[in-house]
């Protein structure tokens, strides 16, 4: 779960930057043979959304204060980067090992546990791997775009990959089942929590949210993949796309 809200926070990122909004009836996107099943889904999903994870969020920002929020989305990303490093020796990205490694050590060691983001403030770059790009790093296409029942957009490559990267999150290691789910709904809160203005935005500046969402979660997904720098003559169209 904690993996898919962080990308999504990315998507909503790059889809306001990128202001791209699609209309209806266009040609189906090649990218997207599941259209039909997908936008049932999402739309599943955004009722869900507008009555419980929105409320809750809102909630949550009115309640609890700016530098507490702030310190629980440093706790949960120190947690991230120990799954990052692994995907980078996954990847033999040593440097981005080394540097996430280096972080978890830091943070936890003189950020409180993590929840002061120390190593920023030292200037050591934080770097977001998960086992989806992983699998593209050694040739897997990322196969058709799929919106998943309450985790919301994704590729098959990514569903795939996603039960390891569970595995990967550490608030799963959690024993104790209450305070794992106390973590898991904590976490899930506060990256809402972060969208609230993103998402609004996007329902007023779309004709379609269903495709802006799907395009930026698929630019972004590409972006990942090639660290940021895809080769100039990408086709971004193109379904079998690593």
């Amino acid at each position: 779960m904690s993996v898919w809200m962080r990308r999504v926070a990315a998507v909503f990122a790059l889809a306001l930057l990128s202001g791209c909004a699609t209309a209806p009836g266009q040609a189906r996107d090649p990218r997207d043979p599941w259209e039909g099943m997908n936008r049932s889904v999402y739309s599943f999903n955004d009722k869900l959304d507008q009555v419980a994870l929105k409320p809750l969020a809102k909630a949550y920002v009115n309640v609890v204060p700016s530098p507490v929020r702030t310190g629980v989305g440093n706790f949960f990303g120190n947690l991230g980067d120990v799954w990052t490093a692994a995907n980078s020796l996954f990847q033999l990205k040593g440097q981005h090992a080394v540097e996430s490694a280096m972080r978890v050590v830091i943070n936890t060691t003189f950020g409180l546990g993590g929840l002061l983001d120390v190593a920023t403030e030292m200037r050591l770059p934080k770097h977001k791997e998960d086992f989806g790009q992983t699998l593209a790093y050694w040739g897997m296409p990322s196969g058709p775009y799929l919106v998943l029942p309450v985790l919301g957009p994704s590729t098959l490559r990514d569903t795939a990959a996603m039960p390891l990267d569970m595995k990967g999150d550490l608030v799963n290691q959690v024993s104790e089942v209450s305070t794992r789910n106390s973590l898991t709904a904590l976490h899930v809160t506060d990256i809402r929590a972060g969208l609230l203005q993103a998402t609004d935005l996007v329902k007023d500046a779309a004709l379609d949210p269903y495709t802006f969402v799907r395009d930026g979660y698929l630019q972004k997904r590409l972006n990942d993949v090639h660290d940021g720098n895809p080769p100039s003559d990408f086709d971004y169209n193109d379904p079998d796309l690593k």
